[in-house]
């Protein structure tokens, strides 16, 4: 059977994380974060708490990453730490809500910012998005060097772009130091506990990334370095980005502009530099969001792939093209589920769209990134003899910390958004049926054959 071959260094992990980290979240999400606060201080806390936190969790998945390095990630973490269930359900609601639910968000957000260029309903918003996500498949399946050379360009570009829009913001005429007001908002702290949680789930979905590397870790040379060095490396750069462009935006626009605004980037930059302003922002998001799915779609179908293999997944999932040495099922499979959640959501708006998809997708994944901080824990007792090239920074208290930080976000975000938690949970649950079954054909001998339950 065909193999996936190492063909990834440290610019390409890199690149794949960061590129996959910055998306369209960093020209929109921030209107959402000061909606839910107010106030500029509590919008650029968010962002500052929300780098932690994921550096955290950065930190603890890395010993994961340097001692497994196998394509699937989490899945191969989870299934050597709990369990094959416990793998499974991860790599099915990874298939079905977390990855393709990234995917269908950021092409949505892809075709609303090329609404600047070329005026599009939100029927046409949804068939831009489609399309798109049909063209990125197409060009993963013909190679991953292909698709990782892909990335490292438009990853390059809009790190300058981004970096430029930070130097226009507070450099140019326009902005003032009195736009930050207010710095806070006037009511008890206790009382901004339950919004700070809301707005929480924007920022860490604008961080959601920082991970994907570990997906492709089977084709990535020298992985037990690579891995890690890519992982906290990434995390750092979109941390630095993320709070200044925010700070720019907030230099430039007033709290209660940025909450009304849609296209909160390309306000600010029209501030500054009128209409071109708004092009040249308009310009960097359609960049950002390509390169974004790009990521997401490279690494997102080597979950699938793994799952195929051990037999968990009907065994043409787990194919390799004899020629261009890519999951091409994979990645097919991943993109028709992407194209059905981006049309057949039935939101009033895009921006609905987009808010609802992202917190499916931050809710799956910080109930599995908290399980994966644990099983760095727990393998530390079970496995004890497992090579750890590099390990977590502050154990135990990093994994911890991110444990107990996930807990109070789904926890928050079930009582401030119940319908959305419901969902999530339904949609998690739901993949038990086909694991049962399968099991049943393994246990009958039909053709699953070295698979591991």
């Amino acid at each position: 059977m065909t193999e996936l071959k190492r063909q990834l260094g440290l610019l390409d992990s890199t690149m794949i994380n960061v590129g996959t980290i910055i998306a369209s979240a960093i020209f929109i999400v921030p209107s959402t974060i000061v909606l839910h606060l107010t106030a500029s201080g509590p919008a650029i806390l968010v962002w500052i708490v929300g780098g932690c936190v994921s550096l955290l969790g950065a930190l603890s998945v890395a010993e994961l990453g340097a001692a497994m390095p196998k394509a699937g990630g989490q899945y191969v973490y989870l299934t050597e730490a709990y369990g094959p269930v416990w793998g499974y359900l991860y790599g099915w609601t990874s298939g079905v809500v977390i990855n393709p639910a990234s995917i269908a968000a950021i092409a949505v957000g892809f075709a609303t910012y090329l609404t600047f260029f070329v005026p599009l309903a939100d029927a046409g918003i949804k068939a831009v998005a489609v399309l798109s996500i049909i063209g990125l498949t197409a060009l993963n399946c013909l190679g991953v060097k292909l698709g990782a050379l892909t990335q490292n360009i438009l990853t390059l570009i809009k790190m300058g772009l981004l970096t430029l829009l930070i130097l226009i913001g507070f450099v140019l005429p326009g902005g003032s130091a009195a736009n930050f007001s207010p710095v806070w908002p006037d009511v008890p702290l206790t009382g901004l506990i339950a919004p700070f949680g809301v707005a929480m789930v924007a920022a860490l979905w604008a961080y959601d990334g920082w991970i994907e590397i570990t997906y492709v870790g089977g084709e990535v040379k020298d992985p037990e370095r690579t891995v890690p060095r890519a992982i906290v490396l990434s995390t750092l750069i979109a941390m630095a980005l993320y709070c200044l462009v925010t700070a720019s935006f907030a230099y430039v626009l007033s709290p209660p502009k940025m909450a009304a605004s849609s296209l909160v980037a390309s306000d600010a930059a029209q501030v500054t530099l009128g209409r071109g302003g708004a092009a040249f922002v308009a310009l960097a998001a359609v960049i950002a969001t390509l390169g974004s799915n790009n990521g997401q779609v490279l690494a997102g179908a080597r979950i699938p792939y793994a799952m195929a293999r051990d037999g968990v997944l009907p065994r043409w999932m787990g194919g390799v093209h004899p020629r261009f040495l890519t999951p091409a099922p994979s990645l097919i499979v991943q993109g028709v589920v992407a194209i059905a959640l981006t049309w057949i959501s039935t939101e009033p708006s895009w921006k609905d769209t987009y808010q609802r998809l992202f917190t499916y997708v931050v809710l799956s994944g910080f109930v599995f990134y908290a399980m994966s901080c644990g099983a760095v824990i727990r393998l530390r007792r079970t496995a004890a003899d497992l090579p750890r090239p590099y390990k977590t920074w502050g154990y135990p208290v990093t994994p911890i910390v991110f444990i107990l930080f996930s807990l109070w976000l789904v926890i928050n975000t079930a009582r401030e958004q119940p319908r959305d938690f419901a969902v999530g949970v339904a949609l998690m649950l739901a993949g038990l049926p086909l694991y049962w079954w399968m099991r049943g054909r393994r246990s009958r001998g039909i053709g699953v054959s070295d698979a591991r339950f």
